[in-house]
C-alpha cells in the first residue's frame, strides 16, 4: 500500500547527521520525527535546530514507535550493522551512510536481513553516485564513445590531522572504524570507479601507516591493482598524510577517449579524434556546472545526499529500489577489505561480484 508521507527518524546525531536532517526536511512527502543519539544532548541540538518533535538517546525506543517507517544511520561505522539489522527486523526501511560496514560479518549480516525483507528499502549512501558528471560519463561509456577501455583508476590524496583522529574514540581503529584512508575517505572514488567499471572480479593491494603512527593503529597510505570484472586493469591510490587537503580523481583511459575527473568535475578530456575533444568536454562540463542545492556539511560532500534521499523516500513510498542498493553499496566495502586482506596474505584476493551489479 502507497503511503503519502514517510515518517524517518535520524540515529546518531554527529556532523553528518544535519546534511540528512536538512535534506529530509525539504521533502513534502517526509515527517522527520526523531533524532536519537547515546549523547543526548547532541540528539536535543539537532532537534532543536531541525524541528525535531522526539529525541531518544535508545535506538529500540524509536524502532518502537508503530508509527515510524523509516531510519537513517549516521553513526560509526561498527554499529551500522546492530543499528540496520535491528531497524529491517522491525519492519523499518533503512538509509545507511557508508561504510555500510566495519567488516565482512557484519556487512553479511545486515545484507541477509535486507535480505529476509524484501519489501523493504534498503539503501547505503554514495551520493556521488548522484554526481551529473558521473552519471553523464556512466552514460557516455555505455554508448561507447571511450571505445575499448584500457586503464581505470582512482586516488584520494587528503590529510587528516592527529587531532581529527583523536575526536571520536572509534577513528583510525580496526575494530570500530574497520580501517582508516580507504574506509573512509577514499571509499567513494573506490565505488564511483567500481560502479563505472562494471564492478571489481580481484585485486592485490597493501598498505602502510606512514605518519600516524602514534594516533592511529589503521593506515594512511594505501595501493591496489585491481582486475574489474570486465576485464580492465585498474589502480587506487590513497593517503590521509598529504599537503593537499582534499583531492579524489577518477580516470578512465579507452582506445577513443581519456577523461580525469577531481571533484566531480572534468579536469582533463582528451579524444583521438581532437575534433571531438571539445564536444565531450562541453558537455561534461555543462553536467558539472548545474546549479546544485546548498546544504549543511562539508564542501566535499558534495550535493549528491539530495538527490540520493530524495531518491530514497521516492523508493520508500512507491514500492521500487533505490538507486544505490544497500548490496551494491556493499561492493565498495568488499574492496576495501579486500586490500587490507591482500595486505596480509600477499596474493591477489577474489571479490565478490554479485556486489558489483546495481
Amino acid at each position: 500500500m502507497k503511503k503519502n508521507k514517510l515518517r524517518v527518524g535520524i540515529i546518531g546525531c554527529g556532523t553528518i547527521s544535519r546534511t540528512h536532517a536538512d535534506c529530509l526536511k525539504r521533502l513534502p512527502h517526509v515527517d522527520l520525527v526523531y533524532a536519537c543519539d547515546l549523547d543526548l544532548n547532541r540528539a536535543r541540538k539537532l532537534a532543536e535546530d531541525f524541528a525535531i518533535e522526539h529525541v531518544a538517546a535508545d535506538y529500540n525506543d524509536v524502532l518502537a514507535d508503530a508509527q515510524l517507517d523509516a531510519v537513517s544511520i549516521c553513526t560509526d561505522h561498527a554499529s551500522h550493522s546492530p543499528l540496520a539489522v535491528a531497524a529491517l527486523s522491525a519492519g523499518r526501511h533503512v538509509l545507511c551512510e557508508k561504510a555500510l560496514a566495519a567488516d565482512n560479518i557484519q556487512l553479511a549480516e545486515m545484507l541477509a536481513a535486507g535480505a529476509a525483507h524484501p519489501e523493504l528499502v534498503f539503501s547505503g549512501i554514495f551520493q556521488h553516485r548522484f554526481s551529473p558528471v558521473f552519471l553523464t560519463l556512466r552514460d557516455q561509456l555505455a554508448a561507447g564513445v571511450f571505445g575499448e577501455i584500457l586503464t581505470a583508476g582512482a586516488q584520494m590524496r587528503c590529510y587528516r590531522s592527529p587531532d581529527y583522529y583523536r575526536s571520536d574514540r572509534w577513528r583510525g581503529t580496526w575494530a570500530e572504524e574497520g580501517g582508516s584512508v580507504l574506509i573512509n575517505q577514499a571509499i567513494h572514488m573506490v565505488d564511483i570507479v567500481a560502479w563505472l567499471m562494471g564492478g571489481v572480479a580481484s585485486l592485490a593491494g597493501t598498505y602502510s601507516n606512514q605518519t600516524h603512527g602514534d594516533v592511529i593503529e589503521t593506515e594512511d597510505a594505501a595501493v591496489a591493482v585491481m582486475r574489474f570484472n570486465n576485464g580492465v586493469l585498474g589502480t587506487l591510490e590513497a593517503t590521509s598524510s598529504s599537503h593537499l587537503k582534499w583531492e579524489p580523481n577518477v580516470f578512465i583511459h579507452g582506445t577513443l577517449a581519456s577523461v580525469e575527473v577531481r571533484h566531480d568535475k572534468p579536469l582533463k578530456v582528451l579524444c583521438a579524434d581532437r575534433t571531438k575533444t571539445a564536444a565531450l568536454l562541453e558537455l561534461l562540463e555543462a553536467a558539472g556546472s548545474r546549479p546544485n542545492p546548498a546544504i549543511p556539511g562539508k564542501d566535499y560532500y558534495g550535493s549528491g545526499h539530495a538527490a540520493q534521499i530524495e531518491d530514497f523516500v521516492d523508493a520508500c513510498l512507491t514500492g521500487r529500489a533505490p538507486f544505490v542498493t544497500a548490496r551494491s553499496a556493499a561492493h565498495a566495502v568488499e574492496v576495501v577489505l579486500g586490500v587490507y586482506a591482500a595486505h596480509h596474505s600477499g596474493g591477489w584476493i577474489s571479490i565478490n561480484k554479485q556486489q558489483g551489479e546495481g
